[in-house]
Formats: C-alpha cells, structure tokens, sequence
C-alpha cells in the first residue's frame, strides 16, 4: 500500500519542551485525508526529539518515524535534508507533505529538487485526483495544480495555516520507528546561531480559538479600548488589519493577512475591517466570521457568516455589555 508522509514541526515553551506545532497537526490532518482519498496509509516524521514523537502515537497514522541524531537538534537545511532524502529513500512514500511555514520554504524546495520534483507550495485544498489548489494574487485567482514528473518520484506539497482543521485529526494507535540517518559533520555548510527569543508577550494568533480583529474604522488609537474591552469579555485574543499595525497601534505580530498572520480560529470578530483582499486571504478560514461595518457594501461581508451594518461605536459598548451580563 502506498503511503503518505506528513513532516513535521516541533515549538518549544519556555522550558524548552517540545510539542507538535499547530500547524503540523493541521498538515497531518490534510495528510490523513490525501491517504484516505487515495486508499493510502498515513505516516508522520519528527525530527530531533522523541518527546514531540510521543504525542503522535494516539493518532490514526501507520507509523511515526524518529529521526534522531545531534546535527538534527538544532534546524539546518543541509541536515533536514539529507535525512529526510534518507528517509523518503528508505520508505517510498507517494506523497510527502509539509506544513507551510518559513523553515519549510528554506529546505523543502530543494528537497523536492533531489528527486526531480517540484514542491507545490501554500496549497489551500486538495480535491480528488488529486489536484492541489493554492492561491494567486493574494487570493484573487484560484489555481489547480497537478504533480508533474515520473510517477514513481513521491510527489512534495505544503498546505496553508488554517486551510485544514486540527479537529478533522483522526484518533487512533500507532507506533513509533526510529530511522538511523547518516550524517557528518562535514555534511552541514551552515553553523546555527541560538534560536530567535520572541518577547514574552508575543502570541500564537494560528492556535487562538478566539480572535477580535480590528481595522482603520477604530480611527484613533485612543479608541482602542473599546475593542479591548470587547476581546476581554470574550476571552479573546487581539488582531488588526495592516494599517493598524503600520501605524503602530498594535504590534506586528498581531497583523492578520498576506503579509501577516494567516488564522482559523473558531471565531473571528471583525471590527471596523472593510475586507480588502490583502486581509481575508488571512482570516477567511476562520470557521464563523462576524463583522461590524458601518458600510453595508464592504467585503467583509462577503466572506462573514452574521455581519452587523451599524456604528461600532455603538455597536461595540452594547455587545461588550451584553456578553459580560451574560457571564455574570
């Protein structure tokens, strides 16, 4: 039986401990679904840590591959690559996915090259055939995408954050498979620095069930407590639309869009957001989208599930009111 193979990614919290990015889970879930399509096993890879591997194993995949070794503890392209050419080698999968993140496109094109075949990057659907659909001109053109070359190549593809949902992951049991790679030191052209230490205060928007977004209709940073006090009572974490952002009102790592965040939380509020395209190709895979506008033609309302068409000024205070008297 021909098998798919998700690679994985790990995070690290404070104390250094590893688990399964989000969007790995959400990457795996794409990948069950792709094997299921085809009548295909599901396998999934981790490298560098058998901790992450652990929380693999009560999920519905054939196997889970650890790739272990100490050039593998800190991110290279050259060790990534080499072990998981190993690994594909070994194991021949059809089909070999990845989650769509910045250490992704620095090594997985590259390896796509080694066996003659293209990475199908930031897809944001797989229908049958199957056909890979990603998205042009910050989402104004859909495209489908077929693999091209030898069918006994594997086939190399990313999906989008958000494009696939954690909660369509499949439970089950499976074991894990330790893969020796043979690396050397003289193999890795590149010597990493210490990771990058993001601020205490920086959040994970892609992993945040809840989201209040707001845009260039709150006009006036000192406005910005309205919408606050809204994302408080709702438990909610904060986002903005670019312009907000550039003005210096949020920082840069709550910016939902093409050139920020791409989301999916269970809702997005949207307030004071027109929807130019630049934002929804970030936030439109949220599963409900409410949005507050007081222009009854904006795009937002194109892609909301309940739209508002009012003052948020207004709006805003009464909603906030009503969702703290009803938790009270």
């Amino acid at each position: 039986m021909s098998t798919v193979l998700v690679v994985t990614e790990q995070k690290y919290d404070a104390q250094k401990n590893a688990a399964i990015s989000r969007i790995s889970l959400e990457a795996l879930a794409a990948g069950q679904a792709l094997a299921a399509s085809l009548g295909a096993d599901c396998a999934a890879a981790v490298l560098g840590d058998s901790s992450a591997a652990n929380e693999l194993t009560s999920k519905a995949l054939s196997r889970v591959y650890l790739l272990e070794h100490p050039l593998l503890k800190q991110y290279t392209p050259d060790a990534y690559n080499k072990a998981l050419e190993q690994l594909i080698r070994a194991t021949s999968p059809a089909w070999v996915l990845f989650p769509h993140t910045y250490q992704v496109r620095d090594f997985a094109p590259a390896l796509a090259a080694r066996f003659g075949q293209s990475l199908i990057s930031d897809v944001i659907a797989i229908r049958p055939g199957p056909t890979f659909v990603r998205q042009l001109f910050q989402g104004k053109l859909n495209a489908e995408y077929h693999r091209a070359g030898s069918d006994s190549a594997p086939g190399f593809i990313s999906v989008q954050a958000g494009s696939f949902r954690v909660e369509d992951l499949q439970p089950g049991t499976a074991a894990i498979e330790a893969f020796q790679v043979e690396l050397a030191d003289g193999d890795i052209r590149t010597k990493p620095s210490e990771p990058f230490r993001e601020s205490a205060q920086t959040v994970d928007l892609a992993a945040a069930p809840i989201i209040v977004s707001v845009g260039r209709g709150i006009r006036e940073q000192e406005n910005m407590p309205l919408v606050e006090s809204l994302a408080q009572a709702l438990g909610a974490e904060l986002a903005a639309s670019r312009p907000i952002c550039d003005a210096g009102w949020f920082p840069i790592e709550r910016q939902v869009g093409s050139s920020g965040h791409t989301v999916a939380p269970r809702l997005y509020l949207a307030v004071g957001i027109s929807g130019a395209i630049q934002h929804l190709v970030g936030m439109k895979g949220s599963k409900t989208i409410i949005a507050i506008n007081k222009d009854e033609n904006a795009p937002i309302f194109e892609v909301a599930d309940y739209g508002v068409v009012g003052d948020l000024f207004e709006i805003v205070p009464e909603l906030t009111k009503a969702i703290n008297s009803a938790k009270s």
